[in-house]
């Protein structure tokens, strides 16, 4: 991973951008020497989000599955059907 200075980002963005987006690289951002921010590829950053999202709804069914608020298929039927139509 690439890691710049603050500083380097402010004087040199284009070129970092160009960087990161023929790369694909993220590019971590320093501050006084400590981690700051990270600079991610549009496309990488879009993709990641629809991986938190998938990866929120299987863990928020699996708490439910475990919490015993489930339904059998005959009940969740009748609750859907409203919308099946």
């Amino acid at each position: 991973m690439k890691v710049e200075l603050v500083t380097n980002l402010k004087r040199q963005a284009t070129k970092i951008l160009a960087e990161l987006h023929d790369s694909k690289e993220p590019v971590l951002i320093t501050e006084h020497g400590q981690p700051s921010a990270y600079l991610v590829d549009v496309e990488d950053y879009e993709f990641m989000q629809r991986r938190l999202a998938l990866l929120d709804g299987l863990s928020r069914g699996e708490r439910a599955a475990l919490e015993g608020r489930t339904y059998s298929q005959s009940e969740a039927k009748e609750k859907l059907g409203k919308w099946l139509k």
